[in-house]
């Protein structure tokens, strides 16, 4: 790598002292680096949070409620508009024998994550989520993704003040960052413009973490998106844990193009990993950086030499196996993957409410 006027020693002297990069050198760093050097980087960063060589892991479920979306992303190969033929919407009992199925592979946590199903109302998740935790109090439940509960307050003539305390007052504890895929207007301009804009997203994630309820951060690489439209994603997730925090944990995962309006290819792995890398070097105030299994296989464990420290055993999810995912359930072998790696994969339970010092034991 040349050096010269190279702003690489700087950087380096500045992530060893526990400092902070500017949007500037996150650039710089993807158009330059190579990828030891990403490595050690992610390396300085991971380090102020994990030990070296220790990863966490949990066998969860991503169940899909209903596949019923008005919001026609040109990317997603599973929704279907309402009066449609293939449409559902599970109910309680549909997704409990899911729940089950994921107890009897070891499963501990639950995402559920469907579409903007216009009949759904802010009450409605309420009574299911209330009604299976009541049936299942040993398991976690992320409850919603952000862009769901987003829909479902407006279509239920609400503020998201009044939608996440409704929710809250019925046992509801996760809201999670789903659906933020890139969060640079120009980008939902162009495939995704029925959906929100970036500031109201992040004004619904703020009403949801300052109830006190736990969120999370996601990113999805790999459509058509420039650098630039990326890292306006990191920069304004950066600053939006400065200013609210809550966020314990950062997923970044890849598209998947098959069957899909969109199409084109996937990102190789390669692209992937230095991805995660420059995120764990950049954002900074996130404990956690999350390399996706789901969508990188076993190459996922790979992530944790780019700077990733945790990640989990999916048994499915639909929305992303149609649009060609595959999951495999020799949970063992991806283990495997990383202890040869050199990292000692750790069961964790879900992960505590930030801020709230009763979740761990009610979780």
């Amino acid at each position: 790598m040349a050096t010269g006027l190279s702003p690489l020693p700087k950087i380096r002297q500045t992530l060893a002292a526990g400092g902070r990069i500017p949007t500037a050198d996150a650039h710089w760093l993807w158009q330059h680096a190579d990828d030891d050097t990403l490595i050690e980087l992610a390396g300085l960063v991971r380090a102020r949070y994990h030990a070296p060589d220790v990863a966490t892991w949990l066998i969860m479920s991503i169940i899909n409620t209903t596949n019923v979306c008005v919001a026609r992303c040109d990317y997603c190969a599973f929704y279907v508009l309402p009066k449609k033929p293939g449409g559902y919407l599970l109910n309680a009992d549909q997704i409990s024998e899911r729940i089950d199925d994921l107890k009897n592979l070891g499963g501990t946590l639950i995402g559920f994550n469907g579409g903007f199903h216009p009949k759904l109302r802010i009450h409605n998740y309420a009574e299911i989520f209330s009604t299976l935790r009541k049936r299942y109090p040993e398991m976690s439940f992320y409850e919603l993704t952000v862009a769901e509960f987003m829909y479902s307050c407006k279509v239920s003539q609400l503020s998201y003040d009044e939608g996440v305390a409704i929710l809250k007052a019925a046992g509801t504890r996760w809201i999670t960052g789903g659906g933020a895929e890139v969060l640079e207007d120009a980008f939902r301009r162009r495939h995704s413009p029925l959906k929100y804009t970036v500031e109201d997203y992040y004004d619904a994630q703020r009403a949801i973490v300052e109830a006190g309820l736990g969120s999370t951060a996601t990113m999805v690489i790999g459509f058509d998106e420039t650098i630039d439209e990326r890292l306006s994603h990191l920069e304004r997730l950066r600053r939006f844990q400065d200013e609210v925090g809550g966020l314990p944990s950062f997923l970044c995962w890849t598209y998947k193009p098959y069957n899909t309006d969109l199409g084109g290819d996937e990102i190789t792995t390669g692209e992937y990993l230095r991805w995660l890398a420059l995120c764990r070097i950049y954002l900074d105030n996130v404990p956690h950086i999350r390399t996706s299994v789901l969508t990188q296989n076993t190459d996922a464990m790979l992530g944790l030499k780019y700077g990733a420290d945790d990640f989990d055993l999916p048994t499915e999810d639909e929305v992303t196996q149609k649009a060609g995912a595959t999951i495999s359930l020799e949970f063992e072998r991806i283990l495997d993957a990383a202890r040869a790696l050199g990292f000692s994969p750790q069961h964790r339970p879900a992960w505590p409410i930030p801020g709230v010092a009763s979740a761990a034991k009610a979780e």
